[in-house]
């Protein structure tokens, strides 16, 4: 009587929890998407690298050959160097200094927060057109840079971005304006979880801003720090509106980047499986970039 009393119930479990594929079946709308736009494409990508093709006629299969050319051609390495360029550029400047002007609204209050966090936001909000456009201005031989520098003198001016020499920072400046908005929102928010009992211990142990910041700020925002690292290193290695608009990779190649000449080869000059070839190594040093911050970030 009491084996036949407990079936009904194991029935009802049994039909409360249903099979055990039902859940994947939320997933699959979202694994279909992925996998067409994201998974096809890549490996299509993968494939077309193996050739040469130029959109047009059949492609021609010739192994390695296009990588190889990514390792040896001095040009195509530059690209990768001008990349690392904009990293400290695109990075490492605009972290640093989300770091210290974090660290000193941390250390002292400051009234009317949310009115700052508003205005360092503003160029994470503007069209890249916009801010390509406004920079431009900025950097003309008549521009705004170039006035103030001729106070002192007119051989501290120059053409920025015609200069081999000064093209790449001036294009690295404006992403550094850019970026810079986005890491202060992100550290201003973080500094906040950070109990105020900690920066409270440190002043009455006297500790000096340099320690405060060092063992106290830093290890806090170390999550806040991974996530701008990812997110502003990601946007240097794969920049291309900016050159673009700005440069077009000129004077020379001095600008040049891997995600231009990926759109140069492909849609100017028909060189498909050169451009796909570029996209693999460029998407494989993004992961493996992407892969080391969040082993930064996990370590203790």
């Amino acid at each position: 009587m009491s084996a036949l009393a407990t079936r009904p119930a194991r029935s009802a479990g049994a039909s409360l929890a249903g099979p055990r594929h039902v859940p994947y079946l939320y997933l699959l709308p979202g694994l279909l998407l992925v996998g067409a736009f994201v998974l096809y494409p890549l490996g299509r990508t993968l494939q077309v690298s193996f050739t040469d093709w130029n959109g047009v006629t059949p492609p021609n299969f010739i192994g390695v050959e296009n990588y190889i050319e990514i390792l040896t051609d001095p040009v195509l390495r530059s690209l990768f160097l001008h990349a690392a360029v904009l990293i400290f550029f695109y990075a490492l400047l605009p972290i640093a200094l989300g770091l210290l002007i974090t660290s000193v609204l941390a250390r002292w209050s400051v009234r009317g927060m949310t009115v700052y966090r508003a205005v360092l936001f503003v160029p994470q909000a503007i069209s890249m057109v916009v801010v390509a456009i406004a920079w431009q201005w900025v950097f003309a031989s008549t521009g705004i840079l170039n006035q103030l520098l001729s106070l002192f003198g007119n051989d501290v001016t120059t053409a920025w971005l015609g200069s081999f020499e000064w093209a790449l920072p001036a294009v690295g400046l404006t992403g550094t304006w850019r970026q810079i908005g986005l890491c202060m929102v992100l550290f201003l928010a973080g500094v906040q979880k950070i109990d105020p009992a900690l920066y409270e211990a440190a002043q009455l142990d006297g500790a000096s801003a340099w320690h405060e910041f060092r063992y106290v700020t830093l290890p806090g925002l170390r999550a806040e720090v991974a996530v701008a690292l990812t997110l502003t290193v990601t946007a240097a290695l794969k920049s291309f509106d900016l050159v673009y608009l700005m440069t077009k990779g000129g004077p020379g190649t001095s600008t040049s980047v891997p995600g231009y000449e990926i759109f140069a080869r492909a849609f100017n000059r028909g060189e498909i499986g050169s451009a796909a070839s570029l996209g693999v190594t460029l998407t494989l040093v993004i992961v493996l970039v992407a892969f080391a911050i969040e082993r930064f970030r996990r370590e203790p």
